[in-house]
C-alpha cells in the first residue's frame, strides 16, 4: 500500500474518532517531509591556521557522526578581527559529509593574514540537505572546537 493511501486512511480512521489531525502530523507519521538533524551529530573543528603568502588558509576537520550523507552544507561565517571588529562575512560548503566519516576540508582567506584572524562565528546554516531532501535545525546539529589560539563558534 502507498504511504498516501495510508495516510488519507489513517487520517479518515482519526477523523471518526473525533480526533483532528493535521496534515503535517499524517506526513510526519509516515516519513515525509524535512528531516531533522540529530544534536551534536556533527562537530567542526578548526584544526589550524597556515600563513599563504599574504593570505591565510584555514583546514576545518569534520567529523560526521550520525548516519546522514549530507549532500550539501553551507555554512555562513563571520571573521572577526583580533580587536573584536568584523572583518569579512563569508560562505563556506563542507559538503559532501559521508556519514561516520571524518574529512578535512581547507578554505583560503585571500587577502586576509592569519594574525589578522582572531575568531570565527558559524552566523548560520545557509543549505543543509541530504541525499532524501531538506535537513532542518541543522545549525543545532554543529558542535565546534578548535586546536589553534583562534576560537570557533555558533
Amino acid at each position: 500500500m502507498h504511504k498516501f493511501q495510508l495516510g488519507n486512511i489513517l487520517s479518515r480512521c482519526l477523523k471518526a474518532l473525533g480526533a483532528t489531525v493535521s496534515m503535517a502530523m499524517v506526513a510526519s507519521l509516515l516519513g515525509f517531509g524535512a528531516a531533522g538533524a540529530e544534536d551534536g551529530s556533527i562537530s567542526i573543528e578548526l584544526n589550524k591556521l597556515e600563513p599563504q603568502g599574504q593570505q591565510c588558509r584555514a583546514y576545518l576537520v569534520i567529523q560526521n557522526k550520525g548516519d546522514t550523507n549530507y549532500s550539501e552544507l553551507k555554512l555562513d561565517l563571520v571573521l572577526f578581527r583580533p580587536d573584536g571588529v568584523i572583518g569579512r562575512r563569508f560562505a563556506v560548503e563542507l559538503a559532501p559529509l559521508k556519514a561516520n566519516k571524518r574529512t578535512v576540508k581547507l578554505f583560503d582567506l585571500e587577502g586576509t593574514a592569519c594574525d589578522e584572524v582572531g575568531s570565527f562565528l558559524i552566523n548560520d546554516v545557509m543549505e543543509c540537505k541530504a541525499e532524501s531532501g531538506p535537513v532542518t535545525d541543522c545549525l543545532q546539529s554543529i558542535v565546534t572546537s578548535t586546536l589553534t589560539n583562534v576560537q570557533l563558534t555558533k
